[in-house]
């Protein structure tokens, strides 16, 4: 056993320090960001790292050496001076009505309102914000530092309600409006999110935050790189192994396949998903931990408002202004971006194009799954066990078994969704194909009205044609004559042909015919 106290969900690094969990130091990164400039914004997905970092920079400025002795910055700083630290978090589980975020932010601020006094005229959060800085610097004698962990948490959980979105985007664009305004009194600012500030409008009068999100120099400043983990874990990894009874290269492989891949720059390494990586290693055992601690309905909400071709997911190519852009009710990518699920694959200096992807298994995997009960009648608790008897029934040659149950995934098409039947048909095809590729090997292409479809597995391969409103026989004769078998003449494996028919009237597969080649 290595013995290692690992920091899940342990987002305080003092606490982190004092009681002995292990820390990946990422000090001298923190102390290359507040020695070379003073406004920053970075975003990242949830649960990577942020609010760690935010704590790191909180007890640094609170000049608390004692808790960074062997770590890189000990070495680096020689006057440990000690500052005013404001650090608010507006990561709350709920936000139903202006007044919880008013609610929220005040109580943050009464805690610091009895440490540098308050103002009694002061009506508005903002105005209190403009006091609180200038009185902690004028009692302390030093520049104030802000730290805001969660910027927008209350902006995406407004996602599909204009009204209280438009409050809370004034509420926010005049608070934080108050650090470019009390500039004099602030020493550093950093304000972390999941979305990019660029193009929204609470910073549409705050232009000096430099966004660190995509800067090369800081790819790595969350989440844990590749020498990090070999660096760090290399025995845990071996206990992995052999909890799993793997070799240590098959277990790296794993990892790296499960949750390596995000890449948040062109030309970076990929970098690891923290929380994912430090479960795994603290159970031995391989899961979707990311997962399980919830995907934010918003994104789902995005995508039935836009009518997404979810196909395009797969493979997105965009440029920096749509990556940094947000709530636009035709294109979701921005937030599915920002929020993780897809990363940097990437990237045409010529052009300034960026190509966006899955980052690892798990991220696809668990989307997939996710997006599954709102796409079809199945339900969410039966999709990953569904998607497991279609793949067995892949595996095996039941071809009757797996149309079946693709007409199971079809049958409950939901209304609301089903504006354009034929997209809707192919989005749930394309998530239940992709969820069966992870598992068996599928080459899938749409043009209008029609899919074709290659599976292939150990012992078989099936060669697809899907019409929508034309005849099973119409799809068979096309895989015959365009010849789509052709390159499987020498295959070993068993080549099976089915056409099939999409009927719009029946919302659902209504005949398929099979043919062995």
């Amino acid at each position: 056993m290595s013995g290692k106290l690992y920091p899940v969900g342990i987002q305080n690094f003092e606490s982190l320090r004092n009681d002995g969990y292990f820390y990946v130091d990422k000090t001298e990164l923190m102390y290359r960001l507040v020695k070379t400039g003073r406004y920053y914004f970075l975003s990242r997905p949830r649960r990577f790292g942020k609010s760690l970092l935010i704590s790191t920079l909180e007890a640094y400025f609170q000049g608390k050496k004692e808790l960074f002795g062997g770590l890189a910055v000990h070495g680096l700083e020689k006057e440990w001076k000690r500052y005013p630290v404001i650090h608010l978090d507006l990561n709350a589980k709920k936000f139903d009505t202006e007044e919880d975020l008013i609610r929220l932010i005040d109580r943050q601020l009464l805690v610091y309102e009895a440490l540098y006094g308050s103002v009694p005229t002061d009506k508005t959060v903002d105005d209190r914000f403009v006091s609180l800085i200038r009185n902690a610097a004028t009692k302390t004698g030093e520049r104030v530092v802000i730290l805001v962990d969660e910027y927008d948490k209350p902006m995406l959980q407004a996602i599909g309600n204009d009204s209280l979105q438009t409050e809370y985007r004034n509420t926010l664009k005049a608070f934080y409006g108050v650090l470019k305004s009390m500039d004099g009194y602030i020493r550093f600012a950093l304000l972390t999110g999941v979305t990019k500030f660029g193009k929204v409008s609470v910073f549409s009068d705050l232009n000096n935050l430099e966004d660190i999100s995509r800067n090369p120099d800081y790819s790595d400043i969350c989440g844990i790189s590749e020498k990090e983990l070999l660096d760090n874990f290399s025995e845990d990894i071996a206990e992995l192994a052999r909890a799993n009874g793997q070799t240590y290269e098959q277990a790296c492989a794993q990892l790296k396949e499960d949750y390596d891949g995000y890449h948040f720059c062109p030309d970076s390494a990929g970098i690891y998903n923290p929380f994912s990586l430090l479960n795994t290693f603290k159970s031995r055992r391989y899961g979707s931990y990311w997962f399980e601690t919830g995907t934010p309905t918003y994104l789902v909400e995005l995508l039935k408002k836009s009518d997404y071709d979810l196909e395009k997911m797969s493979r997105v190519e965009t440029d920096d202004d749509i990556l940094d852009s947000i709530f636009t009710d035709d294109n979701p990518i921005p937030v599915i971006y920002q929020s993780g699920y897809l990363t940097i694959k990437g990237y045409d200096r010529e052009f300034g194009m960026y190509t966006l992807g899955f980052p690892n298994r798990e991220v696809e995997d668990g989307f997939m799954n996710f997006l599954l009960p709102y796409y079809s009648g199945v339900d969410k608790t039966q999709s990953p066990f569904e998607i497991k008897q279609f793949v067995r029934d892949v595996r095996s040659g039941a071809i009757d078994s797996f149309m079946e149950r693709l007409q199971r995934f079809l049958a409950g098409c939901p209304y609301e969704l089903a504006r354009d039947i034929e997209l809707h048909y192919q989005n749930v095809l394309f998530i239940v194909f992709r969820l069966a590729g992870l598992y068996t090997q599928v080459e899938y292409r749409t043009s209008r009205g029609r899919i074709d479809l290659v599976l292939q597995t150990a012992d078989y391969i099936y060669v697809m044609e899907f019409k929508l409103d034309g005849s099973a026989e119409e799809a068979i004769t096309q895989i015959e004559e365009k010849q789509y078998s052709l390159p499987f003449r020498n295959d070993r494996r068993k080549v099976f042909e089915i056409g099939v028919n999409f009927s719009s009237q029946a919302r659902n597969i209504d005949r398929w015919i099979v043919k062995e080649n």
